[in-house]
C-alpha cells in the first residue's frame, strides 16, 4: 500500500477545499476504498474523511419525496419504513446488495460511487485502462462472463457494481452535490459515464465535489415496484443480470413503467427503448419480451476464454419479463 496523508476536516466545505488538491479522494463507509488501497489499485495521496460531516437522516420533504442524508448507511436506508412503503424496489435492491455487515457501513453517498470489480481492474500486474489510462483491456479476449453487453468501448466492457444504483436509476433520483463552485443537482441517471475513450472517469463529479445527499422525487407508482438480481449464488455475488422496475397497469394497459438493468453496463443502464415500447401498450408477456428486444437490439456480447457473456440478452428478457409479470399480477390481484 503506497503511504498517504489523512484529513478529518470539521465541516463540509473543509472537505471540499482540502479534496480539491491532486490526488485527494473522500472516504465515507471505505467498504471499496479500503480494498482498493490494499490491492495498489487506489493510490491517493490524502484521505479525506467524510463519514460523520453528511446527514444520517431520511427525511420527507415538502412534494412528498423524500432526501437521505449521504451519510445513512445501506441498513438504515433499506430498514426505512417509508422507503419500503414509497420505493420496495430500493429497499430490495440494498438488500440485495453484499452482507449485513457491509450494509451496515456502507454508505448512501458511496455506494453508487463503489468502482467496478472487473478481476483486471483489480489486478495491478495486468494491462487496464480505468486503472492506467492507455494501457490496454485486459478484459477484451480473457474472462468476460461478468463484462458488459450494451454501451461498452474498445477502451473497456466493465461493468457497475452497484445494486442500489440501478434501482435509484430506474426511480428518477437526483444527487446532491457539494464542489468547490457551490452546490449542484444532478439527475441521477446523468451520474455516471459511459467508458468511450477514457473509463477512468466513472461519473461526471469534479475534483473535490461531494456528495451530501440522495434525493427520491413523489412517485405513487413506485409503490408497486420490483428489484430481481440473478447471479452465481444466492448471497454476496454480484449480479448477471438485474432489473429494477415500477410499473403502473390499469385495466391492463401499461400507463407508466420505469425500468434499469444492471450487470450489463458501465453504468446502471435505463431501459427507455423498452419503456417506450411498453407505455400505452398490453400488459403482457409477449410485449414486456417484445420491449426487452427493443432494448436489447444494440446489445454486443462479448466473446471470451470462458465462453463469454451471450447468456446475458436472453437472460436480461427472461428477468424483464418475470418481473414485470410478477408486478402485473400484484396489481391485478
Amino acid at each position: 500500500m503506497k503511504p498517504f496523508d489523512y484529513a478529518r476536516p470539521g465541516d463540509v466545505a473543509e472537505a471540499v477545499r482540502v479534496a480539491t488538491l491532486p490526488g485527494a479522494v473522500f472516504l465515507g463507509g471505505g467498504t471499496n476504498l479500503v480494498d482498493h488501497l490494499k490491492l495498489g489499485v487506489a493510490r491517493p495521496d490524502l484521505v479525506v474523511d467524510v463519514r460523520t460531516l453528511t446527514s444520517r437522516e431520511v427525511t420527507d420533504t415538502e412534494d412528498g419525496g423524500l432526501r437521505a442524508g449521504a451519510a445513512v448507511t445501506n441498513s438504515e436506508l433499506a430498514a426505512d419504513r417509508r422507503v419500503r412503503e414509497r420505493y420496495p424496489v430500493l429497499a430490495q435492491a440494498l438488500l440485495a446488495g453484499a452482507t449485513g455487515q457491509l450494509r451496515n457501513t456502507a454508505t448512501t453517498g458511496g455506494n453508487p460511487l463503489q468502482r467496478t470489480r472487473c478481476v483486471y481492474f483489480q489486478d495491478v500486474t495486468t494491462p487496464c485502462n480505468k486503472r492506467e489510462p492507455g494501457t490496454g483491456c485486459s478484459a477484451i479476449g480473457g474472462t468476460t462472463r461478468n463484462h458488459a453487453v450494451l454501451g461498452a468501448s474498445q477502451a473497456c466492457i466493465a461493468t457497475h457494481p452497484s445494486d442500489m444504483a440501478v434501482a435509484l436509476a430506474a426511480l428518477d433520483a437526483c444527487v446532491q452535490v457539494l464542489g468547490p463552485t457551490g452546490e449542484r443537482t444532478v439527475p441521477f441517471t446523468e451520474l455516471h459515464r459511459l467508458p468511450g475513450d477514457d473509463p477512468s472517469r466513472d461519473t461526471v463529479l469534479e475534483q473535490g465535489e461531494l456528495i451530501t445527499a440522495m434525493g427520491l422525487p413523489p412517485l405513487p407508482a413506485a409503490r408497486t415496484s420490483a428489484y430481481r438480481k440473478v447471479r452465481d449464488r444466492a448471497s454476496y455475488a454480484f449480479a448477471l443480470v438485474s432489473v429494477a422496475a415500477v410499473l403502473d397497469v390499469r385495466d391492463g394497459v401499461v400507463q407508466d413503467v420505469r425500468i434499469a438493468l444492471g450487470g450489463v453496463a458501465h453504468k446502471p443502464w435505463r431501459a427507455t427503448r423498452a419503456e417506450q415500447a411498453l407505455r400505452g401498450g398490453p400488459a403482457t408477456p409477449d410485449a414486456f419480451a417484445a420491449a426487452a428486444a427493443e432494448e436489447l437490439a444494440d446489445a454486443r456480447p462479448q466473446p471470451g476464454i470462458d465462453g463469454g457473456n451471450g447468456f446475458k440478452v436472453p437472460l436480461v428478457t427472461r428477468t424483464l419479463v418475470a418481473t414485470l409479470r410478477d408486478l402485473t399480477a400484484a396489481q391485478e390481484g
